[in-house]
């Protein structure tokens, strides 16, 4: 079981980082929850991983974590299952808003004109630097 947890962490892990490291907004808000997944499990696993264990104490098994699973990692991933969910939402309502007020969802704002749908606001370079080239 642990084999198979460690992978799935691995895995959620590193195509969290890889969307991150993506252009489009979108794919780094994936990016962030896939990692907040993989920190999420990392955390219940820590909670050492029991098959068939009871989860409240039961008459005649004494009262340690070789017998019972831990509560305290199950509590903190649920609670952060909530919050990461929760800002998860607010970041897209965020992408939604920047998109519609720039006409890009590129992470640094710039994309190339030739690339920008028909009708869309594209941010353009008004440096003194840009005005050189141009000329």
């Amino acid at each position: 079981m642990e084999l198979v947890m460690s992978a799935a962490i691995g895995v959620l892990g590193g195509c969290g980082v890889w969307l991150v490291l993506r252009p489009r907004t979108f794919q780094v808000v994936m990016g962030l929850s896939l990692m907040s997944y993989a920190v999420n499990l990392f955390i219940f696993s820590m909670g050492s991983l029991s098959i068939d264990a009871e989860p409240i104490i039961v008459p005649g098994v004494p009262p340690d974590l070789a017998h019972y699973t831990d509560p305290m990692p199950q509590a903190l991933v649920l609670t952060a299952i909530v919050i990461g969910f929760a800002m998860t939402a607010l970041f897209l309502v965020v992408l939604l808003a920047s998109r519609g007020l720039t006409g890009t969802d590129h992470v640094d704002g710039a994309e190339d004109p030739d690339d920008a749908p028909p009708g869309a606001a594209v941010a353009i370079d008004t440096t003194p630097a840009a005005d050189r080239e141009h000329a």
